[in-house]
């Protein structure tokens, strides 16, 4: 059994990378349907299910993980900005207020689902319209849910946190650990079964 990532972000590699867990990487290209009327918690399950089934559906004999990651601003979900203008709408919402990052994940095997979420609370420091513009212009912000990456400049703006770090960034470590265990996919010495 192969373990298999469905998602593009450089960022769950990395983490998994770091777990030391065997695996490859198969994007879903699955385009993304929010249920309608689900709270952020209930649509990043959804949308990592989506994306690891989507992947599962060619690799029926493996084991594919999907994970999806928002930020929750008061119910409001504030995901990927794409453009300097809505990154800088987005930090302006979260400097000087606390919020919530969601991520699920999906791992699917034969015969076997499991779909969690992870929770962590952020809080960012106030922020000037000076170092938005500077955060904005580095680029960092465009890609990623709610414009910020804790893991890079932006961790000059996060003033605590409540939950896993790892969970920022898009993949729960410990919550991804035990779902492997669980499936029987892994062995508490990372060796895939």
């Amino acid at each position: 059994m192969k373990i298999i990532l469905a998602s593009q972000s450089p960022r769950r590699r990395e983490i998994l990378t770091l777990m030391e867990i065997p695996f490859e990487v198969i994007e879903s290209h699955v385009k993304e349907v929010p249920p309608e009327g689900a709270t952020p918690e209930e649509l990043v399950k959804a949308l990592a299910e989506q994306k690891a089934r989507a992947v599962f559906a060619l690799h029926p004999e493996d084991c594919v993980i999907g994970a999806d990651t928002v930020v929750d601003l008061d119910g409001r979900v504030l995901g990927k900005p794409h453009t300097p203008e809505r990154a800088k709408e987005y930090l302006h919402l979260l400097q000087g207020r606390s919020h919530i990052v969601y991520t699920g994940i999906c791992v699917l095997t034969p015969g076997h689902r499991d779909v969690r979420s992870a929770r962590t609370d952020v809080t960012f420091r106030p922020m000037s319209d000076e170092e938005i513009d500077w955060y904005v212009g580095t680029g960092d912000p465009l890609d990623k849910a709610g414009s910020y990456g804790v893991q890079g400049p932006a961790s000059l703006f996060v003033d605590h946190l409540e939950g896993n770090y790892f969970n920022i960034i898009g993949m729960p470590a410990p919550t991804l650990y035990d779902m492997l265990l669980n499936a029987h996919v892994i062995d508490q010495r990372h060796r895939v079964l």
